[in-house]
């Protein structure tokens, strides 16, 4: 008989922060739900509720963004162990599905990667292995985080952006770009059932055409490594994908969570 469910809400300390984790609880599969870069896990809340009680959802914001606290790391890497962090703080024991949007996305290809005995499967949502790299590509990023300097404390109170500084935004974006650029042999090695959830529209910033030149970049990754598949592709764009085709997100996860059970019966 499965569990009964009960949410947690509360914080879970890592390093010099704690951060701020919802958890459903229950015996079901668990959904490790990770955000964009800036964006806190209220994004989500569509797709849970598209869900329903199927599942464990376990959400959490990063560090800086929505409720967690501020920290003197916003690196990657600090984002890879929070992810270890709330696992085991909930006392996770089984394999985990982890549906990952745009900075969160390529954050669950490197954990797989890392921790495959964590991971039974992916769903990315409109995230891909290009960025902008080189010192011109790293100005111009700089300059576009100055320009917004005054809007992003609007930001993170509407849960798209971070309590940084422009500064700090600037250097979570760059590093995001220069490691999703290099992501293409993680993808490639993956062992991990991988789906993809695309958009079809620009997302903020992005000139025309741009985002469709980066999800043309998973073509020649799909060819090498049956594990990954776009499962969907859909009619908004990079920013309202969680909002407006939530439905179509809820039923990929449905359909992976379905085939990893099939895969370990």
């Amino acid at each position: 008989m499965a569990r009964a469910r009960s949410t947690w809400a509360g914080t879970v300390p890592v390093d010099d922060t704690a951060l701020h984790v919802r958890d459903s609880g229950g015996d079901s599969l668990p959904i490790v739900y990770l955000n964009g870069a800036y964006a806190d896990m209220s994004h989500w809340r569509r797709v849970i509720g598209e869900l329903g009680d199927d599942f464990r959802h376990i959400a959490f914001d990063e560090r800086a963004r929505g409720r967690s606290k501020r920290s003197a790391d916003y690196t990657f890497e600090a984002c890879l162990r929070d992810i270890d962090a709330v696992l085991d703080a909930r006392d996770v024991g089984q394999p985990v599905l982890l549906a990952g949007w745009s900075y969160g996305g390529i954050l669950s290809w490197h954990f797989t990667d890392r921790r495959p005995e964590r991971v039974v499967g992916v769903v990315t949502v409109d995230a891909f292995p290009v960025g902008v790299t080189g010192e011109e590509g790293r100005q111009d990023i700089r300059k576009l985080f100055h320009k917004m300097r005054f809007l992003l404390p609007f930001g993170a109170l509407l849960g798209m952006g971070a309590r940084m500084s422009a500064d700090q935004h600037a250097d979570v974006n760059i590093e995001l770009n220069e490691i999703s650029a290099a992501s293409t042999p993680v993808l490639q090695r993956l062992t991990r059932p991988v789906r993809f959830v695309m958009a079809t529209g620009d997302s903020l910033g992005s000139t025309d055409g741009q985002m469709d030149e980066g999800r043309a970049s998973l073509d020649p990754i799909l060819a090498i490594n049956p594990n990954l598949t776009v499962a969907a592709k859909v009619p908004s764009n990079h920013t309202r994908i969680l909002r407006e085709d939530s439905p179509t997100v809820a039923q990929v996860i449905r359909e992976l969570a379905a085939h990893t059970r099939q895969a370990t019966d």
